[in-house]
């Protein structure tokens, strides 16, 4: 049975995914402004599968009786020196929503919340396909350099968004 702390950490990491959203936003737009198409993309991909986490939860949290509390989300406040300075801070946020998934985890755990732990599993895995995703493309922005930087941002026009494949009845 859903525990009220592992509710209430469950309704603070729909405003960190949703806060993920924002952020991304926010990159893709800084790349738009900057005429990296390819990148804003990647970005704008990138926010729609943190939408979709947090719609998870709500289901979840809908779906076992709690109560959804939807808070403010603040604004992005990062100033970007280069190309390369969002997708450090991507690793850096994908890192933080990790920590947050494992907390939400431990305290499941501690509580004996095996319907939580099942939920959270899926989502441990998807944060360690976040987390590959972005070095990847950090390791893929070292590899093409500043003369490749143009292949590389037409290769990222092709990533499509796909819906995530936890389903909650």
């Amino acid at each position: 049975m859903l525990k009220e702390n592992v509710s209430k950490l469950l309704n603070e990491q729909i405003n960190k995914e949703f806060y993920s959203a924002y952020l991304y936003l926010d990159i893709a737009n800084y790349y738009i402004n900057k005429g990296m198409n390819g990148f804003a993309n990647w970005f704008n991909v990138q926010a729609q599968e943190e939408k979709d986490h947090a719609f998870l939860f709500i289901k979840y949290l809908q779906n076992n009786g709690f109560a959804v509390s939807l808070e403010t989300i603040a604004k992005p406040e990062k100033t970007f020196k280069d190309f390369k300075d969002p997708l450090i801070e991507s690793l850096k946020h994908e890192e933080f929503v990790t920590d947050s998934i494992n907390k939400i985890y431990a305290e499941a755990v501690k509580v004996s919340d095996f319907r939580t732990q099942e939920l959270l599993n899926w989502f441990v895995k998807e944060q360690g396909e976040e987390e590959k995703n972005i070095n990847d493309l950090i390791l893929s922005y070292d590899f093409y350099g500043k003369q490749g930087l143009f292949a590389l941002d037409g290769n990222l026009m092709l990533r499509q968004y796909t819906a995530p494949s936890l389903i909650l009845a």
